[in-house]
């Protein structure tokens, strides 16, 4: 039998090992290989160091290719080379795990083998890693948001970062968003980072009618500002990474300047190595910048005394002793009963059976689940086919698609809000199609414990 192909290069000093070199790793619209990937990287690794240098990472690794789902690896590999540091993270979950630091073009070669086209670095440093030393503003525009208006609120995000004495960095997401990075000084917890992170985002959402501040899908409109990215744990990509489309669209560093003028779809792996050699990585000073959190933690202590408390965190930390219910809007309790309804919880769960319908303010449907985001895509499809008259009320922002992250894995929640649709015109709940939630069997266990 053949031995596997592999292609040995020389990088800052060391030899690294690429495996299966000239793999397909993007087929459906410009044709790269793995090799093709290391060789992007190697010609802008400056600029990429500049966003994971002396950083853990998590390897999000496409072992398949960008066309394939990826998996999550958090502990460094076993065959880790003793050249490339490590370090040991702690999670909310109490549990630990060696991750990779990566300080050189070398061990930048080396990870990109593995299959990360994407770069996670987490948002502390291998010298402190109970404090960050940025803050991170993630716009997530919504379904049918233009271009123009994630660009407009990325600007009112600039502002209000000059008034708190920050400097943002922007970049293009790689997809639909943009990120904004600010480096601060090591002085605060996440949870203080994260107060920081969700001041920031209510008060763009008061002065900027596309901003929202909203954690629920349902509640969102225009471009959120992911708050949630700065809790302990969380990383996105960071500047030069690929992004798994078609066109291996990359994230780009940014000039302010550019933001408004800007295409992210020029942005890509045959692209962006030319731009860095003619103007070089315009986030080459972040690391001269460091700035304090104080004016944002202002604004979070007057929201509080004005009664507006914590917003909610990603659903695998614990409550917070100030945060509300953890629950969407669309299956909350309501305080109290609303005129012509049943003031008895239990002649009202009668009265639902007795309809067959549930009221509520959000009506939502669950149509799919799948790790297999193509297959819950072909369920959503089979739903607007067997109910066509409800399919044609939709607006495009009520078919939320939910990429949902677990330890090692991911997988896509495909729900459909009937808000458009007249009440009489709702088809009711029935089991996704198709059903297969990854996290059921886990689920199961802790309500044995």
């Amino acid at each position: 039998m053949a031995k596997p192909e592999e292609e040995w290069i020389e990088v800052a000093g060391r030899s690294v090992r690429i495996s299966n070199p000239h793999k397909p790793y993007f087929t459906s619209g410009v044709q790269l290989s793995k090799i093709d990937i290391v060789r992007y990287y190697l010609s802008i690794a400056d600029g990429a160091l500049n966003g994971i240098r002396n950083r853990p990472i998590v390897l999000k690794r496409f072992v398949d290719g960008a066309e394939k789902e990826p998996f999550y690896q958090k502990r460094a590999p076993s065959d880790t080379p003793d050249w490339l540091r490590t370090v040991t993270l702690s999670f909310p979950s109490g549990r630990t795990a060696e991750e990779v630091v990566v300080d050189d073009a070398a061990g930048l070669a080396w990870i990109v083998n593995l299959g990360c086209i994407e770069l996670h670095p987490h948002a502390v440093t291998a010298d402190d890693l109970d404090h960050p030393n940025e803050l991170r503003i993630d716009l997530d525009p919504q379904p049918g948001v233009a271009w123009s208006d994630v660009c407009s609120v990325a600007m009112q995000v600039k502002s209000l970062l000059d008034e708190a004495g920050l400097v943002g960095w922007p970049k293009t997401s790689g997809s639909r968003g943009i990120h904004i990075n600010v480096r601060i000084d090591p002085r605060w917890s996440f949870t203080d980072v994260r107060r920081a992170a969700l001041a920031l985002a209510r008060e763009v959402e008061r002065r900027h009618p596309m901003a929202s501040s909203k954690w629920w899908k349902e509640e969102r409109h225009g471009v959120f500002l992911d708050y949630n990215q700065n809790a302990k744990d969380r990383t996105t990509c960071s500047a030069y990474s690929v992004r798994p489309l078609p066109d291996a669209r990359v994230s780009t560093p940014l000039a302010w300047d550019e933001v408004m003028q800007c295409d992210p779809s020029e942005f890509t792996v045959l692209t962006v190595p030319e731009r860095f050699s003619k103007i070089g990585d315009p986030q080459a000073a972040m690391d001269q910048n460091a700035g304090s959190l104080d004016a944002l933690l202002e604004m979070s202590l007057r929201d509080e005394a004005n009664g507006i408390g914590d917003a909610p965190w990603p659903p695998h930390f614990k409550k917070q002793w100030n945060e509300g219910k953890r629950v969407q809007p669309s299956k909350a309790k309501k305080p109290d009963t609303e005129e012509g309804e049943d003031a008895d919880p239990a002649a009202s769960a009668k009265k639902s059976r007795a309809t067959g319908r549930r009221k509520s303010a959000m009506p939502l449907l669950v149509i799919a689940q799948s790790p297999d985001k193509a297959a819950a895509q072909e369920g959503l499809d089979r739903w607007k086919q067997k109910y066509p008259e409800a399919a044609e009320q939709l607006a495009e922002d009520d078919i939320l698609v939910d990429r949902m992250r677990g330890s090692a894995y991911v997988w896509y929640r495909i729900r459909v809000n009937l808000r458009h649709v007249p009440e009489e015109m709702r088809p009711l709940q029935e089991p996704p199609d198709p059903d297969d939630d990854p996290t059921r069997a886990w689920r199961s266990e802790r309500m044995k414990e």
